[in-house]
This record gives structure tokens, C-alpha cells and sequence, in this order.
């Protein structure tokens, strides 16, 4: 019985399949700057014409788009008000109907971390063409990621103005700028993109723990970011090895102690989220309090007790316990968000910053990463445009951790 079970299952390529698997077979051995005209090439075969491969900028204010043969190279499209920009920001397929056929956007994700959005026309679409091209769009995210890991060519693409050394530094020691799984969505913003020193954020879920941390170490030059490269490279080390918050705040204390001397710190803001049931335990060490903010209002600034800032040697910090209901959102900030100094010589300040919260509200279906970009933008025009020192935002939106919710296969 077992051998004519065996017999009976068809395991010949489907159209899908061949595509696909033709395009992984190809690209494992290409060259980076090859990898957008294969997908071009591939595309072709099932009628797809005008491809582009759009990449977000460091600012997340455009989609940029790869050079390439056989790839259309538009102007870079803005992601606000542009169908590219829709795509991107809320992850799902946008089609818009042309004279010659229909114009697809398709957002290109590794994981849940947007990439950038491909883009072309089809002469009509089907749910064949749609399924198989959400697909294709998966795979093409996944080697975009791949390859960009040993070139600069994508790196330059994205780019649109000088970046300074403790940017470039930076920029390589985040993670992702955003992920989302059933219980929990974070995303973060560093701002200014292309001059950023001292401040940081990392993330790890590990089973049913978010880690966070968020630190800002003093300064504006590359003693800043080699402070933040030492603080999070011990926060990793420590969360790898340790299990408490004290644990980890007493690692990366030692090691900004150790290697810059007792005039050198960091402020730092280390956060364990449990994504099943809403816990969260926080440690403040000289960080402005997170917001908690909820149904589009902040409700509570989450205080905890005082902690020296990292490299001063403190004591073992009290953890302060907090409880997330479904649909909570926390931001964290550095000071350079209110610290701000306005035309007339006024600190930005946490009232305005929980005003602009307020103002803001919340738009149906409307993810963290969408949200904390806008945001981010409205803060930047309130403060008329001016970032002089690093302004860094991180938020976590815990979505409930019921049965429903929990990490399972289907």
C-alpha cells in the first residue's frame, strides 16, 4: 500500500514551479547586479513587461529604483501618494488599470521586513498571475537580501545624499527596521538617516520573549558610534548568555566602563515583552519613559525607577513590571525627539511630543512601521525640519496572545 501511495503522487513541475525554481537555480551563482534584469527576464515569460525593482532610501521617503538591462528605470517615486508607496506600506499588492494592461505593485518582503516593491504591467490579471507573482515577489526579496549582504551596489541605489562614517557604522549594526509576526509588530526609525551617530536599537524574539533595547550613547562623532557599537554588541552577548534585565544592564555597563573610562555613557532603555501574555518588564536607565498609547492616545507615560545611565557603574536596577492589553503600542524615544530646540528657542518637550501622538490618531489596518513613519514625519515638521542631534523612535504593538494568536503551523 505504501508503494502505490508513493506511485500515485504526482511530482511533476507545475508552470509555477519551473518559474520559481528556474529563477533560484539561475541566481544562486549570479553576480549581484544581475539579479533584477534575471527577474525581469523571468517575469517576461509570463507576459510581465516595464519591470522595475524599487528599493526604499535611508530616509524612507522614496523608492528608488535598480539599474539594470531589461529593467525600466523610472524617477524615484515618493512613498507618500504614490501606488508604489501604498504597496509598500501596507504590504499587500496594488493594481492599477492602464490603456495597455494593469500596472502591479507587488511589495517585496523578507520575512515581514519590507525590501523595497516590484513593479510591472501584465496585458490582463488573474488569481493565477496573482498567486504565483506574490511568489515570485517572496523570492525576489529573499535575493535581493542574500546579495546585498556582499556588494554595495544596492547600498549606493538606496543612498540619496553623503552619509557620514558614524552613519555608515550604524546603519550596519541595526536589524531590520521592522518586524511582524501574529502577536507582535515592532519598527523603528533613526533619524537624522544619513548623519546618525550614537544612537541604536536591537531586537530578538527568542520563543515567547521580545528583547528590546534602545540606547543613545553621548556625543555626535565617531566616539559616539563607537560607544553604541560596544553597547550593543555586549547587550547581544549578554541576552545570548544571560536571562534578567539586571544581567544584561551590569554587562554593558562593564564594557562601556572598561573600554571608555568613567567620563563616557550611554542611556538605555531595555525591555523584555512576554508575546503571549502582555508582560512587560522594563529597565530606564537615563532614558526618557516610553508611551504607552492606546486606541491612538497616549494613556501613561511607563516610569520606572531610576538607574544610572550604562558606563556609570550603578547598582543592580529595579525591573518595573507593566501589562499590555491586545492592541497596545509602546514608543521609546531619545531625547534628541524633545530635546529639539524650536525658532524661537523652546525645547520641543514631551507635551508636544504626546500632542502630536494625540493629533495623529490611528487609520484602520494601519501597521507600526506605517504608523511610527508617519509619525516620524509629522514630529519632523513640527520641529520645522531641524534634527541636530540623533532622534530615534522604536515601537512595539503587542496585537494579543490568545490560542489564535500563538506561533503555530498551520
Amino acid at each position: 500500500m505504501g508503494a502505490l501511495d508513493e506511485e500515485s503522487v504526482d511530482r511533476s513541475e507545475s508552470f509555477g514551479e519551473r518559474l520559481l525554481g528556474r529563477l533560484l537555480d539561475r541566481a544562486r551563482l549570479m553576480p549581484p547586479q544581475l539579479v533584477a534584469p534575471l527577474v525581469a527576464e523571468e517575469v517576461a515569460t509570463i507576459g510581465g513587461r516595464d519591470v522595475s525593482i524599487l528599493l526604499q532610501d535611508y530616509a524612507q521617503e522614496l523608492l528608488v529604483p535598480l539599474p539594470g538591462r531589461n529593467l525600466r528605470v523610472p524617477q524615484p517615486e515618493p512613498v507618500d501618494g504614490s501606488a508604489a508607496g501604498r504597496a509598500f506600506l501596507r504590504a499587500e499588492v496594488v493594481e492599477v488599470a492602464q490603456a495597455d494592461g494593469v500596472r502591479m505593485y507587488l511589495p517585496l518582503l523578507d520575512g515581514s521586513d519590507e525590501v523595497g516593491v516590484m513593479v510591472l504591467t501584465l496585458d490582463t490579471v488573474g488569481d493565477d498571475h496573482r498567486r504565483l507573482l506574490r511568489r515570485l515577489a517572496g523570492l525576489v526579496a529573499d535575493m535581493l537580501v542574500t546579495k546585498g549582504a556582499y556588494t554595495d551596489q544596492f547600498f549606493l541605489a538606496r543612498r540619496r545624499e553623503p552619509m557620514s562614517v558614524s552613519a555608515e557604522i550604524q546603519w550596519g549594526l541595526l536589524p531590520p527596521l521592522s518586524m511582524s509576526v501574529r502577536q507582535v509588530e515592532v519598527a523603528g526609525i533613526l533619524e537624522p538617516a544619513y548623519r546618525a551617530a550614537g544612537d541604536s536599537f536591537d531586537y530578538a524574539l527568542n520563543d515567547n520573549i521580545l528583547h528590546i533595547a534602545v540606547i543613545d550613547a553621548m556625543g555626535h562623532d565617531l566616539d559616539a558610534a563607537a560607544m553604541a557599537t560596544v553597547a550593543i554588541g555586549a547587550y547581544r552577548h549578554a541576552r545570548r548568555v544571560f536571562i534578567s534585565l539586571a544581567e544584561k544592564y551590569a554587562f554593558m555597563d562593564d564594557a562601556i566602563s572598561r573600554q571608555f573610562g568613567p567620563d563616557h555613557f550611554v542611556t538605555a532603555q531595555l525591555m523584555h515583552v512576554n508575546v503571549a501574555t502582555g508582560a512587560m518588564e522594563l529597565v530606564n536607565a537615563g532614558h526618557p519613559a516610553p508611551l504607552l498609547i492606546r486606541d491612538g492616545r497616549v494613556v501613561a507615560q511607563l516610569e520606572s525607577a531610576t538607574t544610572l545611565p550604562v558606563g556609570f557603574g550603578g547598582e543592580v536596577p529595579k525591573v518595573r513590571e507593566h501589562m499590555l492589553e491586545p492592541g497596545d503600542r509602546v514608543l521609546c524615544y531619545t531625547d534628541g525627539i524633545i530635546e529639539e530646540r524650536l525658532c524661537d528657542g523652546a525645547p520641543f518637550g514631551e507635551e508636544r511630543l504626546i500632542d502630536c501622538v494625540d493629533r495623529l490618531g490611528v487609520e484602520p489596518t494601519e501597521g507600526a512601521r506605517a504608523y511610527l513613519r508617519r509619525l516620524s514625519h509629522t514630529l519632523r515638521r513640527e520641529r520645522e525640519g531641524h534634527t541636530s542631534d540623533d532622534a530615534t523612535l522604536f515601537m512595539v504593538q503587542w496585537r494579543g496572545g490568545g490560542p489564535e494568536r500563538l506561533a503555530a503551523l498551520d
